[in-house]
């Protein structure tokens, strides 16, 4: 990321597949400090962006086949053009997703295709998917959300537009089992395996690593301590020379066995250490959410509680 890139106004297209995620993305955009507005018309959008460049007013602007004046060719055109516009700092997104994955969220929810609202879903998704080929090509930014939860995309947009609207580089961190993979996008992945697993102790186990009782427990091995002083010195090594080299996000991951106790516990150490160090800090506990247990993404307080069985 330049200088001249910092002083640009950032304008974000969002656009891909009907029931690929697009609403979601702009929604995260629009937490981030975008300005979204959807379903606009591409005619509209060069008069919208008159006037002088707004560094400090970043813009995500959502299309689809739903739009009336909507072409591929429109679109690519309107790309290329905001494009070569002095002060603007422009990026296609394109959520993507298999056809297949697409036909079942459709059949899930019931809804008719834009393109086919007479005849099956896939139909529509058919003819969509030819229509947009193009701009997938084109696109700067691409996410596959085939098989990602509504989580994993806002996670996904997070990474890539966190640290795009002129704030801090933004961190996340994670808790995950190793039963099921690295999560998408991480960085760094630290195993949390070695330390005491409160997973063994009859009264802890139906617990999280965000309750004290667990936290106390996994604090207690005399492992934990060394073990989180090495980690926040690496992590603090490599924020801000992250930063420097223009990065927009970093995400930092904790592993262990069932990703309830020890990595839980962990990541919540670190990302508290981080956000009172002055870092926008999230956080996610990808089991967690699995559970229908999701806590919270910041770093303020929360009372402690069980999680579902």
């Amino acid at each position: 990321m330049t200088l001249e890139d910092d002083q640009a106004q950032r304008v974000v297209l969002v656009t891909g597949p009907s029931g690929a995620g697009r609403s979601t993305a702009i929604n995260v955009l629009e937490d981030l400090g975008y300005e979204a507005i959807d379903n606009i018309p591409l005619s509209l959008i060069p008069r919208l962006l008159d006037g002088p460049p707004d560094p400090a007013q970043p813009l995500a602007l959502g299309m689809d086949v739903r739009n009336r004046d909507f072409s591929a060719v429109g679109l690519l055109e309107l790309h290329a053009s905001l494009a070569a516009r002095p002060g603007l700092s422009v990026d296609l997104l394109y959520l993507d997703c298999q056809p297949e994955v697409l036909e079942r969220r459709y059949s899930e929810t019931r809804r008719r295709h834009p393109l086919a609202p007479d005849e099956a879903p896939g139909d529509g998704i058919a003819r969509e998917m030819a229509l947009l080929e193009n701009v997938r090509l084109c696109a700067d930014v691409l996410i596959d959300t085939t098989e990602l939860t509504v989580h994993d995309l806002r996670a996904e947009v997070d990474r890539w537009f966190a640290g795009r609207t002129g704030r801090r580089m933004a961190v996340s961190v994670h808790s995950f089992s190793y039963k099921r993979g690295l999560p998408q996008g991480l960085d760094i992945a630290l195993d949390c395996r070695f330390l005491r697993n409160p997973h063994w102790q009859p009264d802890l186990r139906p617990l999280t690593g965000l309750d004290p009782s667990v936290a106390d427990n996994v604090a207690g091995d005399p492992r934990h301590g060394p073990f989180l002083d090495h980690v926040l010195g690496l992590i603090r090594f490599v924020l801000p020379e992250a930063e420097r080299e223009g990065k927009a996000h970093l995400s930092v991951g904790f592993g262990c066995t069932g990703g309830r106790h020890r990595s839980v516990s962990v990541a919540e150490n670190v990302a508290v250490t981080l956000a009172a160090e002055g870092w926008p800090v999230s956080i996610r506990h990808r089991e967690l959410e699995r559970m229908g247990s999701v806590p919270r993404r910041g770093t303020e307080p929360k009372e402690p509680g069980k999680a579902s069985e």
